[in-house]
């Protein structure tokens, strides 16, 4: 039996077991780690059913006093009776447990605070009422109450005291809600892109006069071609603004008044409100498509309410552009630097401690990169660019300041290292005798190198870059140092030339992540947001990953017949 056992052991079973209960089990954290982000963060976009209750806490004096709560149960837990009564509720001691609510009670203007733990045992006279509305808000997060009254220009149009019933005042109310999100809409879009495009070009023209001071130029005709184009931008302001006087006018025409919780009167202006529905009159169908246009809106749209309302797109945008530079900077840059070490470079003392000192940099905190980029790239080399390119900026810096160039070029340099290795273990598998023989043909060392080495190794650099992107794409550190903001009041792309600014600012998933997880002053609000931020950044990342997995596998099959 000891025979068989010691057999068993040398035969290297064991450690095959070993190694596939390993993979097994770090494949099971992975999949629960998605499952955990995908169920936390996308229930947040499913219109849940709206609860009204009466609340009876108990309380020091003899007095009970009921409240009423309309809202949504987000999660339960048991908490002993020791905790409960040490936050001073003054509950049965001899009970173990008490099990209690996180209700969301939405309407912050109203109470404060948009979600409050309640007690199962002291609520009671649940119902779910079909009348109550849910209303999700440019400001002060989502509202609940009953809708009695649609105003129209100072006029009461149809209300509970004029005899309306609910259905014919929900139907008025959605008559009038398409209006001001189409008028938004409008606004949006002159505000942002025709009145920024104006902006944008007075800005270039103050900026050429003052170049023409600087060097001299700035004769009469030259100043007067500049106001000449400035006379007209501001023309183009001036109708732009009436245009907005004229919608933002129009835009305040509706007002609705709800009677929230504890019989509370709010009014307040349709054109405040981004998304109203009834959930406990929708069925499956309703509820799927309004969760769809939740979660479109969360991919398509900017931030609001302290990046916990509204979507992620500029974050989205951000982090994939800053991916697509990196990579642009990091692969010839990474690529270059192995092909001289493996194919020029002497095999000598030197060429041995530069690989070593690039096995090295893989492992320097990212931080310090964060600290190199913020010192070198943008102190010294971006103040030198202000200083010979934009001295009519100064001293407002241009480049010279942090922005999502430099933020590419410091994880560039972060991911080298990687790209480096990867590329020369690729080189270092191609045989000396494809070399020989193309050199026997008559090519040149160079035309190796190009034509036929290079070809065959390049699924090792596409494995060098999916490592650097998947390493690159999840760096926050460095970021908060080199460009990364907590929100951008634009894009780095644009219509405005020259299209690409890649001296702005930008935001960023992970950076989102950290700042609504740890920096919200909404804690609840925040939570789901920073599940689903994290299930979106491991999405981008798989998709980046793919797209570069497949031009390798593409690239491994196309030079396949040249292995030997």
């Amino acid at each position: 039996m000891k025979k068989k056992f010691l057999h068993w052991i040398e035969s290297g079973t064991p450690w095959i077991w070993a190694n596939a209960g390993a993979v097994t089990i770090c494949l099971l954290m992975v999949v629960g780690l998605l499952l955990v982000l995908t169920v936390k963060g996308m229930v947040h976009f499913w219109p849940a059913d709206v609860v009204r209750a009466d609340y009876s806490p108990p309380s020091q004096s003899s007095e009970v006093q009921s409240i009423e709560i309309i809202g949504e149960f987000v999660e339960s837990e048991r908490v002993p009776a020791s905790q409960i009564i040490f936050s001073g509720i003054p509950v049965d001691a001899s009970a173990d447990y008490y099990e209690r609510n996180l209700v969301k009670l939405g309407n912050r203007d109203l109470t404060g605070s948009d979600f409050s733990w309640v007690l199962t045992d002291f609520l009671h006279d649940l119902e779910y009422p079909q009348n109550v509305v849910v209303l999700e808000r440019m400001e002060w997060g989502n509202f609940y109450g009953f809708l009695t009254e649609v105003i129209e220009d100072g006029e009461s149009v149809v209300s509970v005291a004029g005899g309306n019933s609910d259905n014919e005042i929900w139907q008025a109310f959605l008559e009038r809600l398409d209006r001001p999100i189409k008028l938004r809409k409008q606004i949006l879009e002159i505000e942002k892109q025709e009145i920024g495009r104006i902006n944008y070009e007075v800005e270039r023209l103050r900026l050429r006069q003052r170049r023409l001071e600087l060097d001299g130029k700035d004769t009469p005709q030259a100043i007067t071609e500049i106001e000449a184009e400035r006379v007209i931008l501001d023309e183009n302001y001036e109708i732009l603004q009436s245009e907005l006087v004229n919608l933002y006018t129009s835009i305040d025409r509706d007002k609705v008044v709800f009677m929230a919780a504890e019989e509370q009167r709010v009014e307040f202006e349709v054109a405040d409100v981004v998304r109203a529905y009834r959930p406990n009159t929708m069925h499956l169908g309703n509820k799927l498509v309004t969760y769809a246009s939740k979660l479109k809106e969360f991919l398509t749209t900017g931030p609001r309410e302290a990046n916990t309302e509204g979507g992620i797109y500029p974050a989205i945008f951000g982090t994939v552009m800053m991916v697509l530079l990196m990579s642009v900077f990091v692969t010839p840059f990474g690529v270059v630097a192995a092909i001289y070490l493996r194919e020029y470079a002497r095999q000598g003392f030197v060429t041995r401690a530069i690989r070593i000192a690039v096995n090295n940099l893989a492992g320097v905190p990212s931080i310090v990169y964060g600290v190199f980029g913020l010192g070198f790239f943008i102190y010294f080399i971006g103040g030198e660019i202000d200083q010979a390119l934009y001295p009519e900026s100064l001293p407002a810096p241009t480049f010279g300041t942090p922005g999502i160039l430099w933020a590419s070029l410091t994880l560039a340099l972060l991911t080298v290292p990687v790209v480096i290795v990867a590329t020369e273990e690729g080189l270092a598998r191609i045989p000396r005798s494809v070399r020989e023989g193309s050199l026997a043909l008559g090519a040149t060392k160079f035309e190796t190198l190009w034509r036929v080495v290079l070809p065959m190794a390049s699924p090792a650099m596409m494995t060098g870059l999916i490592l650097a992107v998947a390493r690159a794409a999840g760096e926050v550190a460095p970021l908060m140092l080199v460009g990364v903001v907590k929100l951008a009041p634009s894009l780095p792309m644009d219509g405005n030339y020259p299209y690409l600014h890649l001296d702005q600012k930008f935001m960023h998933l992970g950076f989102h992540i950290y700042d609504v997880g740890f920096q919200s002053p909404n804690v609840e609000a925040a939570r789901p947001l920073v599940y689903a931020t994290a299930l979106l950044l491991v999405v981008v990342i798989a998709i980046l990953n793919l797209s570069a997995v497949s031009i390798r596998n593409r690239l491994r099959e196309k030079y396949k017949a040249l292995d030997v």
